[in-house]
């Protein structure tokens, strides 16, 4: 498939270890796939589903032991324990290999390796960047036929160049006591082993699109973020991009995905996704930042995506998708899951594989209780969404007019503020935080601090990526604005004052025409906030003007007890914390107290 000896290097070097029957280049034709699915099928690894409600769709389902990425499994292996930072998992590189290596040991005995060759990015780009994968599962195979772009084409851009990412997985016996999957940044190296979850094994996705890539984009003068993008298309036909990055149960694949209140459709407003995931960024020679999505297909949450909340998603998965640990309708051999509809099918099959009764459905005991499991997936293809930018595939990305930092807070976050600067909007996404929504997660209301949406990918120490943040900064001639949103403000009883969901492009609108400056706005102690009025509100039902007043409010005292949580989170980072975050933190408190 190739003479670039660095690659065939490494596999010869991978196969003395795992010790596989054969050897199967992954050629990214439509014959080669078939064949595999057959295969997986043959083998009741995946259940071929309803041809014509379904066509092309597949049913997959984990060990229930295997059903989510596992951070506390999930190593940076720098030489340096530093570099790897107090919030990641730290394991010294030699100490990882020879540990890995005797659960790597004839792990393919009997079974086939299977070589992915695949392009994080449109092959041939300058965004882009190339790994080789080797696993034993056919179900990680046809994940990542459709998650990124595989073929001899990717072996053709690569040439001889031994600059590729060099990943290893085995499925082994998914062991959890034994489950690991460790990043070495330094070598352009991912190994995962003992799982078969997506997650964990499917490694151009968070393991190389994010640890792996934000290490790279370090050393290398870029961004790689854990972020959406999407283009706004005005009347005129003129489209405006922003990213946006959002910790999870925050509604980022809805935002990316988005329709616009039908009186904005009238109108001719649109919204085009380019991304739901991730986004690498860079500089443009025009002095702005360019992003690209590096994945080529969508791996969503199942439960809870319909016909209200996502519609554009849920077509997607209409057809050549595999469906992972989602419940089996056997009435017409089609899927469901917990939010599809208010129909669960009487005769089915849950998440485990066992015989299911809807009836018996406890919401405070969901995993062992519901059709499908909470973290069930579905693994789609960008170009079969409705809302795909004609830009998807554009090698130098779309320009960013904005980005956007979000989180889910009852009462401190307002609906949208503006960052003062790119120094500020640093600092607003390095304390981006969550509250738990559920007695389940903990204690209702704790707040979670998640940088930039970043916490569980950051590829070295979170300090010197706050660092990278203000050095690029200090090289874009044209930066993007800055914003913070939250779309999960509540009143005295607990109920959300904002509708969310479609009515979110009304903020977006508001966004945009700040990077335009066509709007004002009010300047208060944690940044610009729009003016009442200036938030589009035509067809906008159960929302007063009052109620958007009480959105855009600033509580004060709120925003002063939650700056020691901000404090003891940059004292769990370290040192490395840049100066200039603590003196915006120093300076916030400054302008709150004053305020009061």
């Amino acid at each position: 498939m190739t003479n670039n000896r660095y690659v065939r290097t490494w596999i010869e070097d991978m196969k003395q270890l795992v010790c596989p029957a054969d050897i199967i280049w992954i050629d990214g034709s439509e014959q080669q796939a078939d064949l595999l699915r057959a295969e997986a099928c043959r083998t009741g690894e995946m259940i071929k589903l309803n041809e014509d409600l379904l066509p092309g769709c597949y049913l997959h389902r984990t060990a229930v032991n295997d059903v989510a990425r596992v951070e506390d499994r999930t190593f940076i292996c720098t030489r340096r324990k530093e570099d790897a930072g107090t919030i990641n998992n730290w394991m010294d590189p030699k100490e990882c290999y020879e540990k890995l290596s005797r659960l790597f040991r004839n792990s393919y005995a009997g079974k086939p390796m299977y070589v992915i060759p695949y392009s994080m990015g449109p092959v041939g780009s300058e965004f882009s960047k190339i790994g080789i994968e080797l696993t034993d599962s056919i179900y990680v195979v046809l994940n990542m036929l459709i998650m990124t772009r595989v073929g001899n084409d990717v072996l053709d851009a690569l040439g001889d160049s031994p600059v590729f990412v060099k990943g290893l997985h085995a499925t082994a016996d998914c062991d959890p006591e034994n489950r690991y999957i460790c990043h070495f940044p330094e070598d352009d190296t991912i190994w995962s082993v003992n799982s078969a979850y997506g997650g964990n094994v499917l490694l151009g996705k968070k393991c190389f699109a994010l640890r792996i890539a934000s290490y790279l984009g370090k050393k290398e003068g870029w961004m790689a973020e854990h972020m959406l993008i999407l283009g706004v298309e005005y009347p005129n036909g003129e489209i405006k991009y922003l990213s946006a990055a959002f910790p999870s149960a925050c509604g980022k694949t809805n935002l990316a995905m988005l329709i616009p209140p039908e009186s904005f459709r009238k109108k001719g407003f649109k919204v085009w996704t380019v991304g739901d995931d991730i986004a690498w960024i860079r500089i443009g020679e025009d002095g702005r930042l360019y992003a690209i999505n590096p994945e080529n297909g969508f791996f969503g949450v199942a439960p809870g995506t319909n016909s209200h909340s996502n519609p554009n998603a849920l077509e997607t998965t209409r057809r050549d998708c595999i469906f992972t640990n989602v419940c089996h309708n056997l009435e017409n051999n089609t899927v469901w899951w917990e939010g599809l509809d208010d129909n669960p099918p009487v005769n089915a099959i849950n998440w485990k594989g066992e015989p299911w009764d809807y009836r018996k459905y406890d919401k405070s005991d969901k995993i062992n209780t519901s059709g499908a499991h909470p973290n069930s997936r579905f693994t789609a293809k960008a170009e079969n969404c409705p809302c795909l930018s004609s830009e998807f595939n554009n090698p130098k990305g779309v320009p960013l007019s904005a980005i956007v930092f979000g989180g889910r807070r009852a009462k401190t976050a307002p609906l949208v503020y503006e960052a003062r600067s790119w120094q500020h909007g640093t600092f607003v996404g390095s304390i981006m935080a969550s509250e738990t929504t559920a007695a389940a997660a903990g204690a209702i209301g704790v707040v979670r601090r998640d940088p930039m949406a970043m916490r569980p990918f950051i590829g070295y120490d979170a300090g010197d990526y706050f660092r990278h943040w203000l050095e690029m900064g200090k090289r874009i001639p044209t930066p993007p604005k800055i914003f913070h949103v939250n779309w999960f403000r509540t009143d005295s009883e607990g109920q959300f004052l904002w509708p969310g969901f479609g009515d979110n492009f009304r903020v977006l609108l508001w966004i945009l025409a700040r990077c335009e400056g066509t709007v004002d706005a009010v300047e208060t102690p944690i940044g610009f906030l729009p003016n009442p009025e200036d938030i589009p509100s035509e067809g906008l039902e159960g929302v007063t003007e009052e109620t958007i007043k009480d959105l855009l409010s600033v509580d004060r005292e709120s925003w002063i007890a939650d700056l020691e949580n901000v404090r003891e989170f940059y004292r769990m980072i370290g040192e490395r914390v840049p100066c200039e975050l603590h003196e915006e933190l120093s300076d916030l408190e400054k302008r709150l107290q004053s305020a009061l």
